[in-house]
Formats: C-alpha cells, sequence, structure tokens
C-alpha cells in the first residue's frame, strides 16, 4: 500500500451520498485515482441511509465530509456567517446568482457549498471533481464563485435527460472547466443544451471495469440444472425487465429449459412479481433482491447469458451504457441488450454481443432463444465480449483520461468524442497532478 501523502489533497470529490452500493463506478474511479498517487477527499451532499456498504469501500484513503443540512446545520449556518465576514462582496454576489434561479432546492446546495467553501479555505486542494448534474455539480459551482476553485463534473443518464433544467446545466456548464459524460450519445445531446458557448468543454470518458475483479475463464462453470439467463438491475422502467419476462414466456412456451434470475431491487418489483405470477412462471423466473458485489460476481460465473432489454422510460430517463453490461461482458457471458442511448458505443451486434429492437418481447426472445441453443455463438459472443472491454473500457484508461482533463483543464481544442480522446491519450499512463 502506498503512503499517505503529507501534503493537501490535490482533488476533491464531491458525490450525491457516500458510500452508495448503487454507485459501484465511482467507488472504483475513487480507488483508481487513489492508486494512481493522488491524495483524495470526498465530500457527500447527503449521509449514508443505513443500506449494505460495498466491501471495497475499505480500500479508499480520503476522508469523507458530510455536507448534509438535516444533521449538520448548525455548522453549515457558522461556516456561512464565517464567509459573510471574510468577503461579503463575493458571498452576497454568489447567493444572489442562487436567488435567480428561484427554487428552493437550488438555495439549499448554495449553503451546502458555503459549508464546503468554508473547509477549502481551511484545507485547500486544487480541484473539484463533482459526479452527477444535479447536487453535487451545483454545489461545485458555487463553491467555484465562493473561494475561486476550479471545477469540473460527469453528468451520467438521468440527471441530464430528466433531473436537470436545461437553465442549469449551461449555468454548470459556463463556469466549469471540463464537463465529462460517459457517452458519444450523451456528449450530443449535452451540445444541444449547453450551447455552443460551452460545448468545447465536453468531454467523453466511458466509465472503465477493474478486470482483476471479474474473472474470465473458458469454459464456463455451469450449474446442473437449466442454463441460466441472468439480469441485473434496479427494477425501474427503463431496465425493460418487464419485457424480459414476458420473453420469457415465450420461451417456455416453445419448450425451451431455462431459469431467469433477476438480481436488484427497486419501486417495480411488486409490479413485476405480480407479472411473473400472472403469467404462471413462478418456477422459471426468480426475482432475488439485491446481492452483494461477491454474489453477484458469482451470479456472472454461472450465468449462461446476460440479458438488459433498456428502454427510454415514459419521462425520458435512460441509461448511458449501463455498468452492468461491461461487468457481464467482462466476465465472459454473452450479452443480449437493445441499442438504447450509448449501447451500440459498448456492443456491436453479432461482433460481442446481440441488440434487439427495445419493447419487443419476441424479438428478444429470439435472441435469447439463438443463444440457449447454441454453445458456439455463446463462446464467440463471451470471448468477443472480453476483448472488447479490455481495448476499450478498462478502469486504467478511464483514469489515465481523467487525471489528464483534472491537470489540463478545458483545452479549448473542440469538444472530443470517447474515441479521439482514446486515440489522443494512446500509451499514456495515470500519474500525480502537479
Amino acid at each position: 500500500m502506498q503512503a499517505e501523502s503529507t501534503q493537501s489533497p490535490m482533488v476533491g470529490y464531491i458525490v450525491s451520498t457516500w458510500p452508495r452500493l448503487s454507485a459501484t463506478f465511482i467507488l472504483n474511479e475513487v480507488i483508481a485515482v487513489e492508486r494512481s498517487g493522488i491524495s483524495l477527499r470526498i465530500f457527500s451532499i447527503k449521509d449514508p441511509d443505513g443500506e449494505p456498504v460495498h466491501p471495497r469501500v475499505a480500500q479508499v484513503r480520503a476522508r469523507v465530509t458530510y455536507l448534509s443540512l438535516q444533521r449538520h446545520w448548525k455548522s453549515a449556518l457558522q461556516a456561512n456567517l464565517s464567509l459573510v465576514c471574510r468577503q461579503p462582496s463575493r458571498y452576497c454576489r454568489t447567493l444572489l446568482q442562487a436567488l435567480r434561479f428561484r427554487r428552493r432546492v437550488v438555495l439549499r446546495h448554495f449553503f451546502q457549498a458555503g459549508s464546503l467553501a468554508h473547509e477549502l479555505l481551511r484545507e485547500p486542494v486544487a480541484h473539484l471533481h463533482a459526479h452527477f448534474a444535479t447536487a453535487p455539480a451545483l454545489v461545485a459551482m458555487f463553491t467555484h464563485e465562493l473561494v475561486d476553485i476550479p471545477y469540473s463534473f460527469t453528468a451520467h443518464a438521468r440527471d441530464i435527460y430528466v433531473d436537470t433544467e436545461s437553465e442549469l446545466l449551461r449555468a454548470e456548464a459556463q463556469r466549469a472547466r471540463a464537463v465529462i459524460t460517459c457517452t458519444d450519445h450523451n456528449r450530443q445531446y449535452l451540445s444541444s443544451q449547453i450551447g455552443s458557448a460551452s460545448s468545447d468543454k465536453l468531454r467523453c470518458i466511458y466509465h472503465g471495469l477493474d478486470l482483476s475483479q471479474f474473472k474470465f475463464t473458458w469454459p464456463r462453470a455451469s450449474d446442473p440444472g437449466p442454463p441460466v439467463i441472468l439480469s441485473v438491475a434496479r427494477l425501474v422502467e427503463k431496465k425493460g425487465l418487464g419485457h424480459l419476462i414476458m420473453a420469457a414466456d415465450i420461451l417456455r412456451r416453445r419448450g425451451r429449459c431455462f431459469q431467469v434470475e433477476i438480481i436488484g431491487s427497486g419501486p417495480q418489483q411488486q409490479a413485476l412479481e405480480n407479472q411473473v405470477t400472472r403469467l404462471g412462471l413462478n418456477d422459471c423466473v426468480r426475482l432475488v433482491g439485491a446481492q452483494t458485489q461477491d454474489m453477484v460476481g458469482r451470479a456472472y460465473q454461472r450465468a449462461s447469458i446476460f440479458a438488459l432489454p433498456c428502454v427510454v422510460a415514459g419521462d425520458g430517463d435512460r441509461d448511458g451504457i449501463p455498468n452492468v453490461l461491461l461487468e457481464a461482458m467482462g466476465s465472459g457471458v454473452p450479452v443480449v441488450s437493445t441499442p438504447v442511448s450509448g449501447i451500440p458505443e459498448l456492443i456491436e451486434s453479432e461482433r460481442d454481443g446481440l441488440l434487439v429492437p427495445p419493447n419487443d418481447p419476441a424479438r428478444l426472445a429470439d435472441a435469447l432463444d439463438r443463444l440457449l441453443t447454441s454453445a458456439e455463438l455463446r463462446e464467440r459472443l463471451g470471448r468477443a465480449a472480453r476483448v472488447q472491454i479490455e481495448a476499450h473500457f478498462s478502469l486504467d484508461r478511464t483514469v489515465t483520461q481523467l487525471l489528464a482533463l483534472f491537470q489540463q483543464g478545458a483545452t479549448g481544442e473542440g469538444s472530443l468524442s470517447c474515441k479521439d480522446l482514446s486515440i489522443n491519450l494512446a500509451g499514456q499512463t495515470g500519474g500525480s497532478i502537479h
């Protein structure tokens, strides 16, 4: 293990909740950035909600500071009063900016930024990086206005398509050094929302997978029972799990032998369980609830197929590139998904997976049927999937690109696609920020 740096932390990460089981991609990024030699601090907008903690959280060395006003309102009040006394003009100017948005939630995040700014005056960092364009990016933006520390933020999926209005996105982007997102599809959408003046700050960096955490073996281990069609997801509309259950009904009527296993929890759980019962599928479709990452990893090893038939939800919510697709492919599981949002950037149909139209259980059933009945196709796609992850979606590649942006900020060279950035940074390795 590397020795703890005696210097001030170079980068502060602002996140919605630390730790959060469903944000494994942020955890992996933090661990990899620390492994590169960068000293971090973590600032969490919310307190933990009591959910299970990923075991790898213990590997994180960064100190965590919580900014929740509900539990820390006294210290937040003192911090904001101190800022008013120390730099009244800047504080009042930034407060007026927050008030112009005419939203109570924005004002709350301004006061959280006041707490963070006060903390950073005592223990400064060189750069702030926020995950999600919602509260974390707002807090980063107001903190920048209060104490002039540069920031960047990563925009993901629901936060840009549903939860953040264009007015706020534009403001966040105008003041940021760089705006990062995890798919070219997102990058193009953000460019249309934030305007040409900020589009040159857009960068696409794919989420990376720590390949050491996902074992690839062939031939794959298999249970003595029927082949497992695995899905891992939050039980929400955009995952398309109702279509997977309908596809299972079609496969059963064709006489296929299989077991669908859905790992995850969420607001659609009761509706999906009712659907399984209504179709009489309780013997071949199981919703097993949320599980630890170790258990999910073992499920990938047992699975014959991984299915995630994503859709665009009624409110516009959609995935970018679901991280579970990376995990399944890194484990060598042949995958079936849909060409929604950034998924075609990960999967070329027939080469390293199968893509079917969204909202089409019959086509989904056909693709699953092909894999169930062809061991050769499963092996070819599973092997190609692992190669794709190793070549373009490894965590080392992601962190190399991210650290370069922390160092350089926006370069003014125009927005870069994921492919462009990979080419520009080819051969670089992660290192310290100087």
